[in-house]
């Protein structure tokens, strides 16, 4: 099954749903998993230099038999390289660890410290082919409309926490504007247990014969929302892709997005979180 595409404001087209590769370890876990999802059809991997992980994508990716071109490889800019100088060697570096020619999308992970000029390094690596599409991530409404309008190119995506729970409403509203995409890291909750089994959840679970994950997922694509759900159980990672063969209603989108609380478990504006994240690890530790 292959999932079908969502155009960027750039005008390339990303895979509607992706493998998140978050929390996955470097010691064959990140390979086995990856390579078992592109064999169920994924055609869309999602990394980051803070993840320690993008040698064994890279690597799944080489090794699948699968055409370049056919596979959507995401990865991230950390803080600590923030700045024009610094991003431009982490993207070289990025490259050089996921073994390939261009990276299709390259974010900035985190909105703090200079991040005008990582950019600006990141604009320039488009220009020359190294990355296809770039974008951010974390970015809070009052993030973008501090940073974002010093952007000479507008991004094409903003990688944030969305789920039932937390819909991003006010976010939507300011990115529908510009054409500008919300990609959703945890797009399940984490797993949290209240929201997969909440009534509305589990009652079309029964109706369509899905599990409570795949109600979610499609009610997220549905929504616009590009999703990369993550999981290293292989059935779990067929099932997570296995959501375009139904359609939910215009009246049971509506009873999801009652479940919306307005606030999730991330808070980008919270003071001193960037130095936090900026000593949180050393990505540079392993060469």
């Amino acid at each position: 099954m292959t999932a079908p595409k969502i155009k960027l404001n750039d005008g390339n087209k990303i895979p509607a749903i992706g493998f998140g590769t978050f929390q996955i370890p470097s010691d064959g876990s990140t390979y086995k998993a990856v390579s078992e999802a592109l064999k169920v059809g994924y055609r869309h991997i999602d990394t980051a230099v803070a993840y320690f992980n993008e040698a064994e994508v890279g690597k799944a990716v080489k090794d699948s038999g699968i055409a370049r071109d056919q596979i959507w490889v995401t990865s991230k800019l950390w803080l600590q390289d923030f700045g024009y100088e610094p991003a431009k060697k982490a993207i070289d570096h990025s490259l050089k660890k996921l073994g390939l020619d261009y990276i299709d999308l390259y974010l900035i992970h985190q909105p703090y410290g200079d991040v005008l000029g990582a950019w600006q390094a990141m604009e320039e690596a488009k220009r020359d082919g190294k990355i296809k599409s770039i974008g951010v991530s974390n970015m809070s409404p009052k993030i973008w409309n501090q940073v974002v309008p010093q952007f000479a190119t507008l991004p094409s995506v903003n990688q944030v926490e969305f789920n039932p729970y937390f819909q991003q409403k006010e976010l939507r509203k300011i990115l529908d504007v510009a054409n500008v995409k919300i990609e959703a890291w945890a797009p399940l909750g984490q797993g949290n247990h209240d929201l997969l089994n909440e009534p509305v959840i589990t009652k079309l679970a029964e109706k369509y014969g899905k599990n409570a994950g795949q109600i979610i997922l499609r009610f997220e694509n549905q929504e616009g929302i590009i999703v990369f759900p993550k999981s290293v159980h292989v059935e779990r990672i067929k099932s997570n892709l296995d959501i375009f063969d139904f359609e939910l209603t215009d009246a049971e989108l509506a009873e999801i997005r009652g479940l919306d609380k307005g606030k999730g478990n991330h808070d980008p504006d919270a003071p001193g979180l960037g130095e936090r994240l900026l000593s949180a690890f050393d990505v540079h530790a392993n060469g």
